[in-house]
């Protein structure tokens, strides 16, 4: 089993209702022949100094994940979407234990 976690800052000024429109487009997503879990949401405020938002999704090989990332619809949003409003985006997948 594969994670996938993304954590970003959103630039300045950009609305919540944006970040989380962004958020819900990628909870929203399938791919064809992958199933995921996709979980994600914004900052809760709690500690200052926090990625405005976060997420993680769970595949079961290397391989569903690269059909994910690859994804024409999920390039898109993270085009259209993410990109604009991110100054910055961090990623990491690691296996999960057994």
């Amino acid at each position: 089993m594969i994670r996938n976690v993304v954590v970003g800052r959103v630039r300045e000024g950009v609305p919540a209702e944006q970040v989380e429109a962004a958020i819900q487009a990628l909870r929203d997503l399938t791919v064809e022949g992958v199933e995921f879990r996709l979980v994600g949401g914004r900052d809760r405020g709690l500690r200052e100094g926090n990625a405005s938002y976060a997420l993680t999704a769970d595949f079961v090989s290397d391989e569903a994940y690269r059909i994910y990332d690859a994804d024409p619809e999920h390039n898109r949003i993270r085009r259209e979407l993410f990109a604009p409003i991110s100054a910055s985006i961090e990623r990491i997948q690691f296996a999960l234990p057994d």
